[in-house]
């Protein structure tokens, strides 16, 4: 199960910069890191090593089974990013 980012995203990139199979998009210097609300993961390419999720001061990201209630929705935005 991969990791999955929720609009407690702030984007300040430590997740990108420390993901360690680069699965997490757009990165600071991408032009589209203006035009989105949050930062992606690609559960396709997640390893799910968890060290996003235990650097996330906003406590944004979460292990897809541990998606708080009303909160599952963003496991297919996670994933329609990359499609």
């Amino acid at each position: 199960m991969a990791y999955v980012i929720t609009d407690a995203c702030t984007k300040d990139f430590v997740c990108v910069a420390e993901c360690a199979t680069a699965s997490i998009a757009p990165a600071f210097d991408d032009p589209k890191a203006e035009s989105v609300s949050q930062l992606f993961i690609n559960p396709d390419e997640c390893i799910d090593c968890g060290n996003c999720a235990s650097l996330c001061a906003q406590q944004a990201i979460y292990a897809l089974e541990d998606l708080p209630p009303g909160r599952e929705h963003f496991a297919d935005k996670n994933k329609a990013y990359f499609n």
